[in-house]
């Protein structure tokens, strides 16, 4: 049976165009992701997020099913689950 902890998503690693690598909280790149999306255009959004009433859900949608997000020609915005250890 698999460990409970390789599942949870308590950090992440962010990684932008023309930025330094962050480390984030899950709730810090919930944030984060629905500032981006809420400065895209609706029409720009892939189907499936579309589909979602709010932006909320929508960024929720991405923290659970991707680890990109299109934000425009040249440009980047990718994260992924770390464990941070003391």
């Amino acid at each position: 049976m698999p460990d409970s902890l390789m599942y949870q998503q308590d950090y992440f690693v962010v990684l932008e165009t023309n930025q330094p690598e962050q480390f984030l909280s899950a709730l810090e790149l919930l944030e984060k992701l629905k500032e981006i999306l809420h400065k895209l255009k609706f029409e720009d959004l892939s189907p499936d997020l579309r589909s979602f009433d709010s932006i909320e859900a929508q960024a929720k949608y991405l923290i659970d099913t991707s680890c990109e997000l299109d934000v425009g020609s040249g440009q980047y915005l990718q994260w992924y689950a770390v464990r941070l250890e003391k």
